[in-house]
């Protein structure tokens, strides 16, 4: 009964953000004169034939894995008690870095693949630990710093594009860096598709996807089942108890963003070893400000994250089918917002609902605990044991 109670307190809030954002969303639809039933459709329709069927899943599972990286690095300063806005120009310049390291350098292809990852990693660790050195020792809210690293990024991602790294020839309309060399290519894994047997689709299937998955769980385990996790959720909840206990939360800081920074290395990996092979002046952008979005709307777990990107990597594929059916594609877009704005609600709500109950089971348990707490170092206020409480809490 407990872990039903739990898992419905989890779904609680995005539930009720998805219903809020449908309701507002038809009644926007209404006011332009269109049919939301025709919206709805144009959503649910993934084609007629299982070509199309199995490209429409291609689709969403494509742009799901960068969204679930994104929503990944948001989680983990999320559970540091940091707001890690940088994401954006994090991955930004781990990319363009990562693209210009990839093509300038011949490797065996497994070699070759890890090399790229490896300098995505590092790039997007270096950049977000600017902003936990300038935290930690001169108390810079990371809100802004990470703010203004990302117009930092940005432009010095666009200098890179244009003078060092450019691989494109002069007067072309789109400027890119040299294309990655097949051994720095992660193929597709639209053999899947065969093995279950499916139709195989148009595009292809980021072979990315495993890379993302495996993120997921070592993120999963690490803040869940390690003394590592333990320490990092203990110091976001109360970081003087935590330190009353042992632990450095300073340090914790620099770990947190450090591990942040890697895991948003790898956003745009999966369109560069995917499909792109390059980084140019068209390369996705935003994707690190979605994050937020969908690592609130998982509530910070690598499963609900996982959903949550599905979601919107859903809605993201009906904009141009929405279109065709002369509804505006800024429709997606007032869904994702509404469930941004609903969700953060929503989560306020399940939080004051869940102290209420908590409140009123200690105040029926009170009468029976001891008058006096328990000698010794285990009942002392700050030891390990009562951060570990408060930690469960």
């Amino acid at each position: 009964m407990t872990a039903l109670r739990r898992l419905g307190n989890a779904l609680l809030a995005p539930a009720i953000a998805i219903v809020f954002a449908v309701v507002i969303t038809a009644l926007v639809i209404l006011l332009i004169g269109e049919n939301p039933s025709t919206a709805l459709q144009v959503l649910v329709d993934f084609g007629d034939t299982p070509a199309q069927q199995t490209q429409a899943i291609v689709v969403i599972l494509n742009r799901a894995i960068p969204l679930f990286l994104a929503g990944l690095a948001v989680s983990v300063a999320f559970r540091m008690g940091l707001f890690n806005i940088g994401v954006e120009g994090q991955y930004r310049m781990a990319t363009v870095l990562a693209a210009g390291a990839g093509a300038a350098v011949s490797l065996p292809a497994p070699l070759h693949v890890v090399f790229i990852i490896v300098v995505a990693m590092l790039v997007g660790a270096l950049w977000a630990g600017i902003v936990a050195v300038l935290k930690v020792t001169r108390g810079v809210s990371e809100v802004i710093s990470s703010i203004m690293l990302n117009f930092i990024a940005l432009g010095t991602a666009s200098w890179l594009l244009t003078g060092p790294l450019r691989g494109s020839p002069e007067g072309a309309a789109i400027i890119t860096t040299e294309d990655l060399p097949a051994s720095g290519q992660i193929p597709g894994l639209n053999r899947v598709f065969d093995w279950i047997g499916l139709a195989q689709p148009r595009g292809e299937l980021y072979g990315f996807l495993v890379v993302a998955l495996l993120a997921g769980i070592v993120i999963a385990v690490l803040l869940k089942r390690t003394r590592f996790g333990f320490d990092l959720r203990a110091t976001g909840l109360s970081p003087s108890a935590a330190t009353a206990s042992g632990v450095d939360a300073r340090r914790m800081v620099i770990k947190a963003m450090l591990i942040s920074g890697a895991v948003a290395g790898l956003i745009g990996l999966p369109d560069l070893m995917g499909k792109t092979h390059h980084f140019g002046t068209e390369f996705t952008a935003g994707l690190g400000f979605l994050g937020i979005a969908v690592a609130l709307l998982g509530r910070n777990s690598p499963i609900g994250i996982a959903l949550a990107a599905l979601l919107f990597a859903f809605l993201d594929r009906a904009a141009v089918p929405l279109q065709f059916a002369d509804i505006p594609a800024s429709v997606v877009t007032i869904i994702q917002g509404t469930i941004v704005l609903a969700v953060v609600i929503a989560n306020e709500i399940a939080r004051q609902l869940t102290r209420r109950r908590a409140e009123g089971g200690a105040g029926q348990a009170s009468p029976a605990a001891p008058e006096d707490p328990p000698a010794g170092p285990a009942g002392q206020p700050g030891s390990r044991i009562d951060t570990r409480q408060e930690a469960g809490a």
